[in-house]
């Protein structure tokens, strides 16, 4: 696997909002309003973190209805993924950033934030 792909993993990691947005994946599937409303952050940086995260191999994207929802990839297409998503299980649970969105989860409903 060439070095890029470690590249894109590493610089996707680099964003303390981007591994905040990972660890609520790992909770559940999340659609870009529910992320933002969690994270306190604007639509578009919702958005172009999204997408680096998917072209790190991290994250799927699967539209469903009005919604795109986004959950953690399976690491298939990308070896580097694959061991990050496994290790992040267990890295970070009690950082208090972490703490406060995954606390902020079980409010937040795309019903209630996304208007579609």
């Amino acid at each position: 696997m060439p070095v890029r792909a470690f590249i894109k993993v590493m610089k996707a990691l680099s964003d303390p909002n981007r591994l905040k947005i990972l660890k609520m994946l790992q909770e559940r599937t999340l659609c870009a309003c529910e992320i933002q409303a969690s994270l306190g952050v604007a639509q578009p940086t919702v958005s172009n973190h999204l997408k680096l995260l998917e072209n790190a191999g991290l994250v799927h994207a699967k539209k469903s209805g009005p919604w795109v929802d986004y959950s953690l990839s399976d690491g298939s297409g990308n070896r580097y993924a694959a061991a990050l998503l496994g290790n992040l299980k267990h890295w970070l649970r009690e950082e208090p950033e972490v703490l406060r969105v995954m606390g902020s989860l079980p409010n937040i409903r795309r019903q209630d934030v996304c208007r579609k």
